[in-house]
């Protein structure tokens, strides 16, 4: 018995940590579900806000989902770019006083930016951070497979709803291309065949829709009494 407490205390004290330690075990024993989550998300970036759209988006790999940003150099800062091209060039002079090699390094490309941006999001040195930084990725322009994929926008972030008309704003693209991003025009002429190519397989779908219609229209008569047997059979 410990000095100084009563026989009821100490038998207190014994069951309290009996039972401290018989609901650890239970918790443990426990089996939870797993999170089930859905496929990747791809969100098209244009007209988008940098801050906002980070946001979501950090939030969203914390909890696992895996996202893919694409047309990151079509995205906007609010400002003018004169202002935002002035920030940037104070930003890239913060270095590591014994040796710039080893940090901390300045982007220059759209994509690679915005990753930057949603890692100091996501509290990139701790475990889970880093689990949630890589299930990002981010790309100029739309590549493939992603052109073909589903694309989404996040309406909260968008800059028409955030933004007032009468504000300046800064499209991602043009700063980068200030502080010696070389591939804009590379990207551009890719976007450009991507859109013609989409336009043309577009086209193709709308006439074959359009025979279908004239194909079911044209023979509607012949297939009423196949469709009132389907009809009546729950089709």
């Amino acid at each position: 018995m410990h000095r100084g407490l009563s026989y009821e205390v100490h038998s207190y004290l014994n069951i309290s940590s009996h039972y401290f330690t018989s609901t650890r075990s239970l918790i443990s024993a426990v089996s939870y579900p797993k999170m089930v989550l859905e496929k990747p998300i791809i969100i098209d970036c244009r007209d988008h806000l940098n801050g906002r759209l980070c946001s979501v988006v950090a939030k969203e790999l914390l909890a696992g989902q895996k996202i893919i940003l694409v047309r990151c150099e079509e995205m906007v800062i609010s400002g003018s770019l004169v202002r935002n091209q002035t920030k940037y060039a104070q930003f890239r002079n913060k270095r590591m006083n014994t040796n710039p090699r080893r940090g901390p390094f300045h982007f220059k490309s759209p994509a690679r930016i915005v990753w930057r941006t949603v890692r100091g999001m996501v509290h990139q040195k701790t475990h889970r951070g880093q689990a949630a930084i890589g299930r990002l990725s981010t790309f100029e322009g739309i590549p493939h497979p992603y052109d073909k994929m589903k694309r989404m926008v996040i309406p909260a972030a968008l800059r028409v709803v955030r933004l007032k008309p009468s504000r300046r704003f800064t499209r991602m693209g043009d700063l980068s291309h200030n502080v010696g991003w070389k591939h804009g025009e590379l990207v551009k002429s890719l976007e450009d065949k991507r859109r013609a190519k989409a336009d043309s397989y577009f086209q193709k779908k709308k006439a074959a829709s359009a025979l279908k219609e004239k194909a079911e229209s044209a023979c509607a008569g012949d297939l009423a009494k196949v469709n009132e047997v389907l009809a009546a059979s729950g089709y």
